[in-house]
């Protein structure tokens, strides 16, 4: 790397951190990065809510409370003195401090526990690909995916607290959720129903739990019968609106684009998407088009074999480089044969099963998190808020078109187009979550555009998904737009170590550090793996 641009920014680096004028305390600055880890370690202690006989608690008194000592804990921040800091410990300070803003959005316009009932779904029976579960939930999950009946002692005594916990949780749901939020109110009691029926089957065969386990159901089906009597009142919108869009993104998610600029690149992702396939589909329209995987026996050849030829490309054309744990990791989430009609990324998945294994790029990150997580703390545990998306979501969607120009797909031509049908659905998914959180769509409006937007009615407005990513993206400001926001910062960091490096330039010396650099949000990668502070990025760090 050209180190030039590395001494520049250092040189820039203080118009980043905090001013002086920013607290009015005649106490000593702290100046070490060590100072930052330790403030790091109490800060999330303090975000954690209070946990009282294993509940926590999101009462107006507590959440009043927190709000007020918050204050303080941004005041101690603004105090570090970053000058001097080499470039990864100023990502570092910025993503605590994205940390802070987000509680500090979370209580002046999310309050996620008091407008959002799915704010209280805890029991969970499939492992997010994410380093934390998408979306806002309260604390205690109930983790099923963990293990399996029947369940031994170390399982049981994973499970019985949070089981436990749900009935007191609830109860306290019911006086906490005051909000007027029509949509998040609706989809956020659906998703407690789910939580019932999931509570159900595990009655069936919790041995021990069974008892915590039907209680816990009974205490969510009482919700549900409540949320449900009150929903006829909820009548107000459920997006942030624009202002308060663009902060988020700005001082919580990192992302140098307001919403405009967000709705202009998704237009324009969108159309290339489209026009893309067209040219696709002309071109290999006297090939026939791969046929689905139509037996148990062919999805388990088929996928395994997904995996190994998929490794196999990755070493062969040398493109980061291979740990041990990263097949395994792979190979372990293939799933199993659904018959029947599919969703979406099944429609993909089923006709080339490699394709998505591209996106599973997560599972490696994910081990590697667990194996070789970066030295620094605050990179060794997942972000709250999701303030990791652009680099997971953003990253999983740019390799997908990457290894497809990497040529992973020459063999196989007609599977060129679904990638950019997969490109086309994030585009016409991202619009729906700027639309609804301007309050120009409501969820089920949101749907219908993202349905109708994506290629071969592959995502159908019969099925379950479209209606679910949309209201994740309603709770979780800005996750719908991760990933193609993430893929083009992503990419810019690789235009710029091209054009630093010339004919050096590596692919996957680029990737190594970008593995090595941990989870953090691809603008302030950008400027790690490059030693650039871009402009855009620089307006986004300032206060």
């Amino acid at each position: 790397m050209n180190r030039t641009p590395v001494l520049l920014a250092a040189l820039l680096l203080a118009g980043c951190g905090p001013s002086p004028s920013r607290t009015a305390t005649s106490e000593p600055r702290p100046t070490r990065w060590t100072d930052l880890v330790t403030f790091f370690t109490d800060w999330r202690a303090f975000q954690r809510p209070k946990v009282v006989d294993g509940v926590p608690d999101y009462s107006p008194t507590a959440m009043a409370a927190q709000k007020t000592e918050l204050a303080r804990w941004q005041e101690r921040l603004a105090a570090f003195d970053t000058s001097g800091w080499s470039i990864p410990q100023q990502v570092d300070y910025q993503l605590v401090r994205a940390e802070l803003a987000g509680l500090d959005f979370d209580h002046r316009v999310l309050e996620p526990w008091a407008r959002n009932p799915g704010f209280y779904v805890t029991v969970f029976t499939d492992q997010s690909d994410q380093p934390a579960r998408e979306g806002p939930f309260t604390w205690g999950a109930v983790e099923l995916w963990k293990n399996h009946p029947p369940y031994d002692q170390t399982a049981l005594a994973q499970l019985e607290p949070g089981l436990r916990a749900i009935p007191s949780l609830l109860a306290q749901a019911r006086k906490n959720l005051i909000g007027n939020a029509a949509d998040l109110w609706t989809w956020g009691t659906k998703a407690l129903k789910q939580q019932s029926a999931d509570l159900s089957r595990l009655a069936d065969s919790a041995g021990p739990l069974k008892e915590l386990a039907i209680s816990a159901r009974t205490a969510t089906d009482s919700l549900v019968a409540w949320l449900e009597s009150e929903s006829p009142k909820k009548t107000g919108p459920s997006g942030v609106g624009v202002a308060n869009y663009d902060w988020y993104l700005k001082h919580v998610q990192l992302v140098p684009y307001t919403w405009a600029e967000e709705a202009a690149l998704m237009q324009r992702e969108l159309a290339r998407a489209w026009t893309s396939l067209a040219q696709e589909e002309a071109k290999h329209a006297r090939l026939p088009e791969p046929k689905p995987v139509a037996s148990a026996a062919e999805y388990d050849r088929r996928f395994n074999a997904a995996v190994t030829e998929y490794m196999k490309f990755l070493k062969q054309h040398d493109l980061l480089t291979i740990r041990d744990d990263m097949e395994p990791a792979l190979r372990a989430r293939i799933g199993s044969y659904s018959p029947g009609s599919r969703e979406f990324f099944g429609e993909v998945d089923y006709r080339d099963p490699e394709v998505m294994r591209t996106h599973g790029y997560h599972w490696f990150d994910l081990a590697r998190l667990e194996h070789d997580p970066p030295a620094s703390p605050m990179r060794r545990v997942p972000l709250l808020y999701n303030i990791f998306n652009t680099r997971t979501e953003g990253h999983a969607t740019g390799w997908e078109e990457l290894m497809l120009e990497a040529g992973m797909f020459d063999a196989r031509p007609r599977s060129r187009e679904l990638i950019y049908i997969l490109l086309a659905e994030r585009a016409a998914r991202a619009l729906g979550d700027l639309r609804m959180h301007a309050n120009e769509l409501t969820l089920e409006q949101a749907a219908a555009f993202t349905s109708a937007n994506t290629p071969r009615g592959w995502l159908s407005l019969q099925g379950n998904l479209v209606r679910g990513e949309q209201h994740l993206y309603l709770q979780q400001p800005a996750y719908g737009t991760s990933y193609l926001i993430g893929k083009i910062q992503i990419e810019a960091a690789i235009a710029t170590r091209r054009e630093q490096e010339g004919e050096r330039f590596s692919f996957k010396r680029f990737m190594d550090d970008f593995n090595a650099a941990g989870l953090v949000p691809a603008s302030l990668l950008r400027w790690e793996l490059t030693g650039q502070l871009p402009e855009d990025v620089r307006r986004m760090l300032s206060p």
